[in-house]
């Protein structure tokens, strides 16, 4: 956790902005991006259901993905491109 402290914490204060949670974000951004089919998600009770449907209604703009990138910057470069076949 530590090691990654600096990372969540400007996630969490993007996602603040956003007025989003960080979850619905993570979630909007993977739904987003093409190379991906299909997010696995695991909700255990309705509510939990209720909320992350809200993640499809988050629209990621290019600026918002840049700063996603640079506070994830993924292991091979740039994505999506860096994992792309």
């Amino acid at each position: 956790m530590e090691k990654h402290r600096s990372q969540l914490e400007k996630f969490s204060d993007l996602c603040k902005e956003l007025g989003e949670k960080e979850a619905n974000v993570a979630l909007a951004r993977v739904l987003a991006n093409p190379v991906l089919t299909a997010p696995i998600i695991g909700p255990r009770k309705v509510e939990q259901l209720r909320d992350t449907i809200k993640a499809v209604e988050i629209s990621l703009d290019e600026e918002i993905f840049c700063m996603l990138n640079n506070i994830f910057p993924g292991l091979g470069g740039k994505t999506p491109e860096a994992y792309a076949w």
